[in-house]
């Protein structure tokens, strides 16, 4: 695993069960090859699994590679601090409720986690739990545990931890910074390792192996095993063998933002793209088409508008756009590219999507079959999916946002009203002054300040649906009259087969229970939409049977009809999947 590149550092890691059957320790570290060095250094990483939580190994494991991976999509504008609270909020999170799911109190995800991430002439550490890290000083020749463990004595010889990844809802991580030196070494560990070797023993080790850390932390590692440890055995060393170029964003450890480019023009080149057209303009945004001067290839470029160059709240919103797009690799959703060489202006790049709106499309194809419908609501839904396993909701999914290529392959695209919970330190809804089609696809509970998570994009599927199938919206122009939530909670919803009588009671009922307005009686996931969309419930056959009233013949006809409707739903949806 020792590997040397040219920021010059030597990293050595190893990492065994030891007595135990499961290793749950995670160990990795990474050192990237290209600019990112200089704008986002180099990541090492320990945690150890909670042995008592079950879920101990997967929690470990989630949390080293979601750190390795996350950090280098988040934008290079973000400090390092910036950069790793924004990951570890939302990855405590989903750890916390993963264990919730359970429903064991013996069980959780549960995790330590040390982080090291060194830029620059800086050494940035984060830790949480009783992992370490040291540091063998290159000027002063001390070796200091800089970490502090997160645990509380029941007695002389046992401890529990009182801090760790996905124990709690709120996430406190020590965060600190030291200045490196030529020839700084740094030591990772779990408690297998230094809760039964001397400090003096380790640092011994290290020494003894100057030039192969591999051997170096396998020496450590049989050592711990010697003297009896009873958990498993993992650690990292890194030694500084030649420092990156000094910047003032390190010394002062302060974001500096990138100036917004100026405005563009066919023929322009930036940072290695030429521009060939402008794509779409807006009070708050610009797309361009542009061309890599390199490979030729085609890429969609977004710019910030010079109308909130002065905005702070604007930027920030503007590049979370950016790694929240980046951190979501699904072939229904477009796909973030990273840039070749480092940004001298602000903007993002995207994958060119050939094809045309949903819009268009729904315009353009007034006999839509049933078949391609319901393939392109497959392939939405898979697209929000992906997002949501980020714990990210897209709040503004409407036919305007989702790219349908010739060959009808589904492209969700726009991040700009993206939330993310933990990331965003308060729910920040949609603007008012966002135009009228948007509301018409948006949760009415965004426009009073209510979070109503995944159960906000299923409304805005509900209603894109509810449109594909019957050409008008759910609440037709009634919500634009709407200014209180009382009245929204007053709007009836006109059942889809009053615009088109072959769509079944079922349908219907699906599609109603979607696009309520009171987000309480929605659907709780994407997964039971789409499951009572494709499958008949026959609980709302029932419900309408049940409400009596005329039965005359042309009811009993409609009934008929959707259940050859249903059927042959079904059938597409069978032979899609062949």
């Amino acid at each position: 695993m020792e590997q040397k590149h040219s920021f010059n550092a030597t990293i050595g890691v190893c990492t065994e069960a030891g007595i135990k059957s499961v290793n749950e320790d995670a160990v990795g570290f990474r050192i990237p090859e290209d600019h990112m060095i200089n704008t986002k250094g180099m990541v090492a990483v320990v945690a150890d699994g909670v042995s008592t939580a079950e879920a101990g190994k997967e929690a470990a494991e989630r949390c080293v590679n979601t750190v390795l991976t996350d950090y280098y999509t988040t934008p290079e504008t973000w400090s390092v601090k910036h950069a790793v609270q924004k990951i570890l909020t939302p990855l405590n999170r989903k750890l916390y409720n993963l264990g919730n799911d359970i429903h064991d109190e013996a069980r959780g995800y549960i995790t330590t986690l040390s982080i090291l991430v060194v830029k620059s002439h800086l050494a940035y550490l984060f830790h949480i739990g009783d992992s370490r890290i040291y540091r063998l000083s290159a000027e002063t020749g001390e070796f200091t545990q800089l970490t502090r463990d997160h645990t509380a004595g029941i007695s002389k010889d046992e401890n529990y931890l009182i801090r760790a990844m996905g124990m709690d809802t709120s996430l406190n991580v020590d965060a600190s910074v030291v200045t490196l030196n030529l020839g700084d070494i740094f030591f990772l560990s779990t408690d297998g390792i230094h809760d039964f070797m001397p400090e003096s023993e380790i640092r011994q080790l290290i020494e003894a192996h100057p030039d192969d850390y591999d051997a170096a932390c396998r020496a450590i590692v049989d050592a711990a095993s010697q003297a009896k440890s009873s958990d498993n055995l993992s650690c990292c060393l890194l030694r500084i063998d030649q420092l990156g170029l000094e910047n003032i964003e390190d010394l002062n450890e302060r974001l500096t933002r990138l100036p917004f480019p100026p405005e563009l023009r066919p023929g322009l080149k930036i940072d290695g793209y030429e521009v060939l057209k402008e794509m779409y303009a807006s009070e708050r945004s610009q797309l361009y088409l542009v061309k890599d001067m390199d490979s030729g290839e085609t890429l969609v470029m977004k710019t910030p508008s010079q109308n909130y160059s002065d905005d702070p709240a604007y930027t920030e919103r503007f590049i979370m756009e950016e790694w929240i797009g980046s951190r979501v690799d699904h072939p229904n959703v477009v796909k973030v590219i990273p840039p070749k060489n480092e940004r001298k202006f602000l903007y993002y790049l995207m994958e060119m999507v050939e094809g045309q709106t949903l819009e268009e499309w729904i315009k353009k194809n007034p006999d839509r079959r049933p078949r391609d419908m319901i393939k392109l609501v497959d392939q939405i839904a898979l697209g929000m999916e992906a997002l949501h396993e980020k714990e990210t909701v897209h709040q503004d999914l409407k036919p305007s946002n989702i790219m349908i290529t010739p060959d009808l392959q589904v492209k969700i695209v726009d991040f700009g009203s993206v939330y993310a919970p933990g990331i965003h330190e308060i729910f920040t809804p949609m603007e008012r002054e966002m135009a009228l089609g948007t509301l018409d696809y948006a949760d009415p509970s965004y426009r009073f300040q209510i979070n109503t998570g995944i159960k906000g994009d299923i409304y805005s599927l509900g209603v894109i649906v509810y449109e594909m199938f019957t050409g008008f919206l759910p609440y037709g122009t009634k919500l634009e009259k709407c200014s209180s939530r009382e009245d929204f909670l007053r709007l009836q919803y006109t059942p889809g087969y009053h615009h088109k009588d072959i769509i079944p009671l079922w349908f219907d009922r699906t599609l109603e229970k979607a696009v309520a307005i009171d987000p309480e009686m929605r659907y709780d996931s994407l997964k039971a939409f789409l499951h009572d969309l494709k499958t008949p419930n026959i609980e709302y056959l029932k419900e309408d049977v049940q409400q009596g009233g005329k039965r005359d013949t042309l009811l009993l006809w409609k009934m008929l009809s959707f259940v050859l409707f249903g059927l042959l739903v079904m059938s597409l949806l069978v032979s899609s999947t062949k």
